[in-house]
């Protein structure tokens, strides 16, 4: 299913949409369709069979966003 994060244009929400096709969803919290689609982060296990960890949690990770390449993401708080 494609949810996509969205973040308003006009009261700065940020927020996640299930979207078909072109459609920009309303905000939530003001009803405005002045909304943008965000990057969204990924992430993935690359062999070893290690299990993945949450880098943005971690105490060594800082603050900002050192587990997502410095975007600006939900996840990083």
């Amino acid at each position: 299913m494609p949810i996509f994060e969205y973040k308003c244009a006009d009261c700065g929400e940020e927020f996640e949409e299930l979207v078909f096709g072109d459609d920009k969803p309303a905000c939530p919290k003001c009803s405005s369709n002045n909304t943008n689609k965000l990057m969204s982060c990924c992430r993935f296990g690359s062999g070893g069979g290690s299990p993945i960890t949450d880098r943005a949690s971690s105490p060594s990770a800082g603050s900002g966003c050192a587990g997502c390449s410095g975007g600006d993401c939900s996840s990083c708080g």
